[in-house]
């Protein structure tokens, strides 16, 4: 990318926020002091910003000391801009930008979706997810649905943006673990937490359309994105030490072999950058060839990854 400035990870076992620089892969600035525990990441280019929630010190469904904070990034500075407190809301996990510019923000042991405006740090609604054990979400492109993965309860809340409100919950199968959005909205990807397999939902039925088992993964996967493309499926299985690429359009699979533990990851021209949480290796991955390219040290053990 021309304008690209900088490379950020969040170091969630170190508990630390690192800017790595994007050609060389070394660390140049490290940002600590931060309560137990940092996760997951949101980044906004054009506005020199990114978003890192304090989840708390335990993991979902046991946290008993969960954190209430949205800690806010200057790229520009590589320092610790703000806080923005989400009180009396806890256990803030997975960010995203809607298209109305807004910040969403899933707070687990609220079961709540926080809004937040960027402009002033501030939050301005809370939208009830109908569910305690609500983790990661994804938002349309369009910005009009907002989905949540009910893990435990095994149901993808479905929520209206623009009105902010509960619209209802999809069964799946199973238990799961993670969740996507399609480009065109028309598709939402449930993964399984108990059997490698994805749960495509269709959207416009409100209902799992097929069961799409993930080849070459023996264990359940974790974390689903599209590409900004949308040409490719991509899956992380923290349980199987892979990451699966999946086309959209002719289904062909590939699992490529990464590091101990892969969590989220980031989209860069023809690469995917892939966190391993368990060894503190960044994997990279050449699209194109669908092979493993290269690794380097990151931190003690990164969930997330972006660029700016």
């Amino acid at each position: 990318m021309a304008n690209e400035r900088g490379m950020i990870a969040v170091d969630k076992i170190g508990c630390k926020i690192l800017f790595i620089n994007p050609k060389t892969y070394d660390t140049e600035a490290v940002i600590e002091g931060f309560q137990r525990t940092v996760h997951e990441l949101l980044v906004i280019p054009d506005a020199g910003r990114a978003y890192v929630p304090i989840f708390g010190d335990g993991i979902h469904g046991r946290n008993p000391n969960p954190g209430h904070v949205l800690c806010v990034i200057d790229l520009v500075n590589r320092k610790r801009l703000a806080d923005i407190d989400l009180s009396p809301l806890s256990a803030p996990h997975t960010v995203r930008r809607g298209a109305d510019g807004l910040i969403y923000i899933t707070c687990e042991n609220s079961a709540k979706v926080a809004v937040i405006d960027p402009t002033t740090n501030k939050v301005v609604d809370a939208i009830d997810s109908g569910s305690t054990n609500g983790h990661r979400l994804c938002i349309s492109n369009d910005g009009a649905r907002l989905y949540t993965d009910n893990e435990e309860d095994a149901t993808v809340s479905v929520i209206d943006v623009p009105n902010r409100k509960l619209l209802g919950k999809i069964e799946t199968p199973q238990a799961i673990a993670g969740i996507a959005v399609s480009g065109d909205g028309k598709t939402v990807v449930a993964v399984s937490d108990e059997s490698p397999v994805l749960f495509m939902i269709d959207t416009a039925k409100g209902s799992v359309a097929r069961t799409l088992p993930l080849e070459g993964v023996p264990k359940a996967a974790q974390i689903a994105r599209y590409s900004p493309d949308d040409k490719l499926l991509v899956v992380s299985s923290l349980n199987s030490n892979t990451v699966s690429l999946i086309d959209t359009s002719s289904g062909a699979q590939t699992a490529v072999p990464v590091g101990d533990q892969p969590m989220d990851f980031a989209f860069r021209n023809g690469e995917i950058f892939v966190g391993c949480q368990r060894d503190g290796s960044m994997h990279v991955i050449d699209v194109v060839n669908r092979r493993h390219k290269q690794s380097f040290k990151a931190g003690t053990g990164c969930e997330s990854v972006g660029f700016f």
